[in-house]
């Protein structure tokens, strides 16, 4: 097995030129990133956690694949445990991990946060893990807000030992792997219809389209991150995540992210954290205006949704 394929992740160069495409263009949200299938690739288990003891791993879960241009229709259980009482009326938060919340390689990294030792057909081979900047504070906020499950396209051999150290204080409910997703077209998805959750109550974290293309209107993307220590995306996002624990149907809070406006606010400077965090200051009380979510939004200018997104509330 070549180790690149244990980890799913997105290359640096194809990123930066997806960037500089986009800034010739009308930036959109659902093209962001195509993820390559790097050293993460392979690895994808359900571990269910109930603190204090460590979660059980399932390694035998089928990975669905296309059958004739459609994904398999075949009966499985759901991928999560029944909803616990704690988490009962809850948000599920799907978070994604690689260039989400951390970045690795073999490559050895002076400042690595953890080193994580992975076999691969009988060789050790050491994985570098930086973690994002405001990880921390983030994933606590997270985890007081919301039922989070960890769903990385990665293999479990690898990135359940990372979540050990990212994760200490259990924060993640659940952790899906690989053979979780569903391989289609060429990449590894996560198919939100198949954790056991209503989706009007699910939302999913990441920082690739392909791995919501079947559940676009239930994504917040977030910017890929590799190693820049002055990132604040993941703080900028925790406004918008409080005003979403409010409300009852996520996609009432999908309204606020429609393509038109959030390109707009976008192509005016801002990072998707930063738009979104905008866009989050028009929640009140768990309500969303509805003027926003015509196609008249068009014809405004960016400065206008600026100026009357923040002030639209009472």
């Amino acid at each position: 097995m070549d180790p690149s394929s244990v980890i799913t992740q997105v290359n640096r160069e194809e990123e930066a030129s997806r960037a500089g495409a986009e800034r010739g263009s009308s930036p959109s949200l659902s093209t962001k990133k195509p993820r390559s299938r790097g050293f993460f690739s392979s690895l994808f288990c359900c571990l269910c956690r109930d603190q204090p003891e460590p979660p059980p791993v399932n390694n035998n879960a089928p990975l669905l694949v296309e059958e004739n241009g459609t994904v398999s229709k075949i009966q499985v259980k759901p991928l999560l445990p029944p909803l616990k009482s704690k988490d009962s009326g809850k948000i599920c938060v799907v978070i994604d991990l690689d260039e989400t919340l951390v970045h690795s390689s073999f490559k050895p990294v002076n400042n690595a946060d953890f080193i994580i030792p992975v076999d691969i057909e009988g060789t050790v081979h050491q994985v570098y893990v930086l973690k994002r900047p405001h990880v921390d504070e983030f994933l606590k906020r997270m985890g007081e807000l919301f039922e989070c499950i960890l769903f990385t396209a990665s293999l479990a051999k690898y990135a359940d030992p990372v979540s050990d150290l990212l994760d200490k204080r259990g924060v993640f409910r659940c952790r899906l792997f690989r053979e979780s997703c569903v391989f289609h077209r060429g990449n590894y998805v996560k198919d939100l219809s198949r954790l056991g959750r209503d989706l009007n109550k699910v939302i999913i974290i990441d920082n690739s389209p392909a791995s919501y293309v079947f559940h676009p209107d239930n994504a917040v993307p977030v910017v890929s991150w590799f190693d820049d220590m002055s990132d604040t995306e993941l703080l900028d996002l925790l406004p918008f995540f409080e005003r979403l624990s409010r409300v009852d149907n996520v996609y009432t809070a999908r309204l606020l992210l429609q393509r038109p406006t959030l390109n707009k606010l976008h192509s005016a400077g801002g990072t998707e954290a930063a738009v979104i965090r905008t866009l989050g200051t028009c929640f009140c009380d768990g309500q969303v205006r509805s003027r926003w979510s015509s196609d008249e939004d068009e014809e405004l200018s960016e400065a206008l949704i600026r100026d009357q997104l923040v002030t639209s509330c009472d």
